[in-house]
């Protein structure tokens, strides 16, 4: 049995099962004993407690995530770094691996990948602008919860955008199908690599390949730097072309090329989400099983492929050595022969790896352009290194001068502005600051304050973590990192972690599946909950339904948390409503009755009816969304109604009198029969006033 498990750490975390096994950590749900809530425990591996460069690492993964706080991104709630154990408490996330969800679905339906795509850069956005580049994004490093949300875990290979810009010398860290080409060189690394990672993703996850695969890590390496992927609609037609140009563009070769932050990116896709048609105007533009690693640096690789090279020539020389000339008579030849064939297929060899390094060196210098030397002087080395379009290498000089910032650029060769050089070129930077290394004094228990005034009075610069506790005063510094006592070296940064006193008041969150809207909203409002709303159109159940709920029901939130709930819209319940059609009572005769729906003439209902003995007739339409009813009477429009399928409601939108058609022959109106005027009889004008003409004179 794990020697930790049913131990407790610290008097306080129990430790129930092992959930994971990683490179150079174990994991653990654990619970919380003070706090009473789940936790994942993070224990370095016992056989790396004396190795300093997976200390290193550790460590760098605990300052990373507990200078974050983002929905997307898993919590930090303690760390230890003991002689005997080092670990990292973290958020406990019931879920599987974007990878396992991968490799369960094939290929993610477009408008799927692209919600996870999104949570995922937001993260990122959020780490970015804290400073922090992950470098190690790939689906194995991102959870997947129940209800669709993403979390970004193992910040274990991140670094800080003002610290060292280079992964280890000569090496690039990360798993090779999914680094920017720039980290397999082992060159400069930045915001937009974790957005060329975002895009191989996006990519895999819409193809349900990876752009690049390979026999060896050095392949894939060499593919990256060198090969051009098929574009996502080659493998998967039913893609959006706007979708393939964002990936596209994530993917793109040259940093400068790719969306400048994650942001920018999101901004896209937004344009995208709302109209899925749109092509955008900047043109045409992997799974891995194996653990994060050491890839060999561009030159290895090299060196790697000048192999592949001879291995193939000797290969040829050895079949053409076995291939007999003639099938009756081998032919037999002196030592001499062989030597000298030996040297003039050796010299060939020689010659074709020349070429190749040639071509491969032509192809570079080819791509890079002559450009004026930027000046530098004044600025601070964080703003070089981010304001770099041209992909300058930087060599860095140490010099302190007391009036000057730390950090800032006091001279440079070759001076700015005095002559042209190659893009990517080397740049020698002498920045303020020197290698003399001090104690970092002892700020425990100390105001925010305090304790800042005191580490830069120590040429020390300072990054305040907030973190929850309960145990020292809000306000007070809690610890730092490096621990008091620990050397540093002058202008490197001491990370100061600030009580933010107790947690907000948490609730229980009840189940508002099967619930009305307004129900499931009128609960968690009194909770102390913000309620948000997205609409599922394609859902069966009744309008305002709620189908499903972000965060997960019985799970503990503080009041305030944003719930997001899944609502039927109703459009996709299919029903039968029931129209009444009155008939004209005008009419004996029979008629003929035609009904349309939504344009088209539905024979169902299309008959002779006999007014005179229906009064109404009752039509059963089955649908969903909304439909449109036209009722002609012997090709007459007679009523037209509006149907809502989601409400089973039916309107009458028009209304028009039926006229009977008669058969009985025309005849003519005749003129009032006239009599020639009697004179003997007295005229209108011969009668008295007053008096009545009845027609008789006596």
């Amino acid at each position: 049995m794990d020697k930790y498990i049913g131990k407790r750490l610290d008097g306080r975390y129990e430790i129930h099962e092992l959930i994971g096994v990683g490179g150079m950590a174990n994991v653990y749900r654990c619970t919380d004993t003070i706090d009473d809530r789940e936790v994942a425990i993070k224990i370095l591996k016992d056989e790396y407690l004396n190795n300093e460069e997976f200390i290193r690492r550790f460590k760098n993964e605990s300052k990373a995530i507990a200078m974050l706080s983002h929905p997307n991104i898993v919590k930090v709630y303690d760390v230890s770094f003991g002689d005997m154990i080092q670990y990292i408490v973290m958020e406990y996330i019931d879920g599987i691996t974007l990878k396992e969800y991968i490799d369960r679905q094939g290929i993610i339906e477009w408008k799927d990948a692209l919600h996870l795509a999104t949570q995922i850069l937001k993260a990122l956005q959020h780490a970015h602008e804290c400073g922090i580049v992950h470098r190690d994004i790939k689906p194995q490093n991102i959870m997947l919860l129940q209800d669709g949300t993403i979390k970004v875990t193992d910040f274990g290979i991140a670094r800080f955008s003002d610290k060292a810009t280079r992964t280890m010398t000569e090496q690039a860290i990360g798993s090779v199908h999914y680094i920017a080409p720039e980290q397999a060189r082992g060159d400069v690394t930045d915001g937009k690599t974790d957005i060329y990672s975002v895009g191989v993703m996006l990519y895999e996850m819409l193809t349900g390949k990876l752009p690049f695969d390979g026999d060896s890590a050095v392949t894939v390496a060499l593919m990256q730097l060198q090969s051009t992927p098929k574009h996502p609609r080659e493998v998967n037609p039913g893609i959006p072309i706007g979708l393939e140009q964002i990936t596209m563009k994530a993917m793109q070769k040259q940093p400068s090329a790719r969306y400048t932050s994650a942001a920018e990116m999101l901004s896209d896709i937004e344009r995208f989400r709302l109209n899925p048609s749109i092509v955008f105007d900047y043109g045409k533009s992997f799974v891995d099983n194996q653990p994060t690693k050491f890839v060999n640096s561009l030159k290895d690789a090299a060196d790697d492929k000048t192999k592949v090279i001879k291995r193939s020539v000797s290969d040829e020389r050895l079949n053409q050595e076995d291939e007999p000339e003639d099938e009756d008579f081998i032919k037999e030849h002196k030592p001499s022969y062989y030597a000298v064939k030996g040297i003039l297929i050796a010299a060939v060899a020689v010659f074709v790896i020349i070429f190749a390094l040639a071509v491969f060196r032509g192809c570079s210098s080819v791509q890079a352009k002559d450009v004026d030397v930027p000046d530098y002087v004044g600025k601070t080395l964080v703003e070089a290194k981010e304001d770099n379009p041209n992909n300058f290498q930087f060599e860095i000089k140490s010099k302190y001068d007391e009036s000057k910032e730390i950090g800032a650029i006091l001279d440079q060769e070759p001076a700015g502005g005095s002559m042209k050089v190659k893009s990517g070129s080397t740049i020698t930077l002498t920045v303020n600051g020197t290698n003399t290394e001090v104690s970092v004094p002892f700020v425990t228990n100390f105001s925010e304050s305090e304790a800042v005034q005191s580490l830069k009075d120590k040429s020390f610069m300072t990054e305040v973590v907030y973190v929850e506790n309960t145990k020292t005063p809000k306000g007070y510094t809690i610890d730092t990192f490096p621990k008091a006592g620990v050397k540093a070296t002058i202008g490197s940064t001491v990370y100061v972690y600030v009580a933010n006193g107790e947690r907000a008041e948490q609730v229980e969150l009840p189940s508002a599946i099967g619930l009305t809207l307004s129900e499931a909203k009128s609960e968690l409002e009194e909770l102390g909950l913000t309620v948000e709303t997205q609409y599922d159109d394609e859902s069966k159940e009744a309008k305002d339904t709620v189908l499903g709920m972000s965060p997960l029901q019985y799970g503990k939130v503080e009041k305030g948390t944003v719930v997001t709930l899944t609502v039927s819209s109703g459009k996709g319940d299919k029903n039968t409503v029931n129209v009444y059609v009155d008939l004209p009572t005008n009419t004996d005769d029979s008629v003929e009755m035609t009904v349309i729906v939504d344009g088209v003439v539905d024979p169902q209902y299309s008959k002779t009816l006999v007014p005179k003995y229906n009064k109404t007739c009752t039509l059963e339409i089955t649908g969903s969304g909304t439909s449109t009813v036209v009722v002609q009477l012997d090709g007459q429009a007679y009523r037209e109604y509006s149907i809502d399928f989601s409400t089973s409601s039916v309107t009458t939108t028009g209304t028009y009198d039926f006229v009977v058609e008669t058969t009985a022959p025309y005849e003519p109106a005749t003129e009032p029969e006239t009599y020639p005027e009697n004179p003997q009889y007295p005229t209108d004008a011969d009668q008295p006033t007053g008096s009545v003409d009845n027609g008789m004179n006596f």
